[in-house]
């Protein structure tokens, strides 16, 4: 699960701009190949917690915010002229986007 699921889950997550509902997603799609991995269903009533204990995995939440400050840590130890670093203290002047659909 560690070397292959999530990674896959994760691929480039360090600069997802994440919302709750996309935590609560993956926390499901996670959950539910972790059941399938050990054999349970919903059925079983077996708390996530429980299982998560048993195979001895994180939370895909925690590991989201491990990448992302990991990821952070990278472009903060960049010198001030490089791409990234010049990425961080872009202004748009004066600009605003039209009403409506794009």
């Amino acid at each position: 699960y560690r070397m292959v699921v999530r990674p896959a889950l994760l691929y480039g997550a360090e600069c997802w701009p994440v919302k709750k509902s996309h935590v609560q997603r993956m926390r499901v799609a996670e959950m539910r190949m972790i059941r399938w991995i050990c054999g349970h269903t919903r059925l079983d009533k077996i708390r996530n917690e429980v299982i998560r204990g048993k195979i001895g995995v994180t939370s895909i939440e925690n590991k989201m915010r491990e990448t992302r400050l990991r990821w952070f840590g990278h472009v903060r130890r960049r010198p001030i002229d490089a791409p990234v670093r010049k990425c961080e203290t872009i202004k748009c002047l004066d600009y605003r986007r039209s009403r409506g659909r794009p």
